[in-house]
């Protein structure tokens, strides 16, 4: 069996002897040695001021939401082509989410349609960099300045990646980096914020240890805390990131030989003077003898097991019919894609044999 993504995970007895001293201090929550270690590690890694660790990606980007304390009802321009995640966030947030479509290159948020949605209750942008692929973020910065923004960047997808040698952890005022199992570094689950205003430090804390300062009650926050456990993870996947980012680029480029050219598949060409992480392998099939649909039937005969991702398009989740911007038909190079595309399996240890086995099965 083929999955679609496999975590990676360091040597058995490497990860043991990292938490082998936990035993000695039973100190596994709030702030402890490791979540310290690998706060520092991270900051130092993506040459950030500032790293908030969280217990997953989502409550990661709900309390840098929170913590910019936009006004209730606030509207967000953001795109409906990424996990239901990003949206979820905004609306527990006290939100609105304002659809913008994508780039038809890249599937991002397209940069040239997202002034039109900017209104007098506008608050923020929240733009994803998707399968790696970046955002342009010289013109959502120049947007944003412009009508007064901040940008909040859903990164999940781009821990490691940099452009021009600029991490992207420093974009916009603050990017949310998901540490799932399924990413291409993980603490198991886990999340982090970055950020350069030191003043987001303090409140970040106390909003994800439930709104606690000392004694004090300052905001109506949740648990949100990494452990230990998680922590200890993530020290060690960092260790091997390097090589893991080299596999995965073995695995992409086989991908790119074999399927490049072929009639009725599309793959996204790398971006200029960006260092990608390997984190995704979306095809579309577009025009292509076989649908999407057929194509992830027919691996997944051979238990071979591709993903739909992203579909269906956030904006068209029965729990959002009452917002503006309801409807998939709204955003209609979102829907044209999210109906066309399926990423192939992907990981570190994936063999070249395999890739072989599923693009054989694609085109023959």
């Amino acid at each position: 069996m083929i999955q679609v993504t496999r975590s990676s995970m360091p040597p058995y007895e490497e990860y043991c002897d990292e938490i082998k001293e936990l035993w000695g201090s039973h100190w596994l929550t709030n702030n402890g040695a490791k979540h310290n270690e690998l706060q520092s590690a991270l900051e130092a890694y993506l040459s950030c001021p500032h790293v908030t660790l969280f217990t997953n990606g989502h409550l990661a980007l709900e309390n840098i939401l929170s913590a910019f304390d936009f006004p209730r009802g606030g509207e967000v321009v953001t795109t409906p082509f990424t996990f239901a995640s990003t949206t979820n966030a905004i609306v527990r947030s006290g939100l609105v989410p304002v659809f913008c479509d994508i780039d038809p290159m890249t599937y991002t948020m397209d940069s040239a349609k997202i002034e039109p949605l900017i209104t007098d209750t506008t608050v923020a942008i929240v733009p994803v960099h998707v399968y790696g692929n970046l955002c342009d973020a010289d013109a959502i910065a120049d947007i944003a300045k412009k009508h007064h923004l901040k940008v909040i960047y859903d990164a999940a997808h781009a821990f490691g990646v940099t452009k021009n040698g600029v991490s992207v952890a420093n974009f916009g005022n603050a990017s949310m980096f998901s540490f799932h199992a399924t990413k291409v570094f993980n603490t198991i689950e886990g999340g982090a914020v970055c950020y350069a205003d030191a003043a987001l430090a303090d409140k970040l804390n106390d909003w994800k240890n439930f709104g606690l300062h000392g004694e004090e009650g300052r905001y109506v926050g949740g648990n949100a805390k990494m452990n230990e456990f998680q922590a200890a993870m993530g020290i060690c996947n960092l260790r091997h990131l390097e090589d893991e980012i080299t596999k995965r680029k073995a695995v992409v480029e086989r991908y790119r030989e074999r399927l490049s050219g072929v009639e009725g598949i599309r793959l996204c060409a790398p971006q200029p003077d960006v260092q990608s992480n390997y984190a995704y392998f979306p095809v579309v099939f577009d025009g292509y003898r076989y649908t999407r649909d057929e194509v992830a039937q027919r691996l997944a005969q051979r238990e071979i097991f591709a993903r739909k991702y992203f579909y269906p398009l956030t904006n068209s989740f029965e729990c959002y019919r009452d917002f503006p911007t309801f409807g998939a038909e709204k955003t209609p190079m979102a829907k044209y894609i999210s109906e066309r595309v399926l990423t192939l399996p992907l990981y570190a240890d994936l063999a070249i044999e395999d890739v072989d086995r599923i693009c054989d099965l694609i085109l023959k």
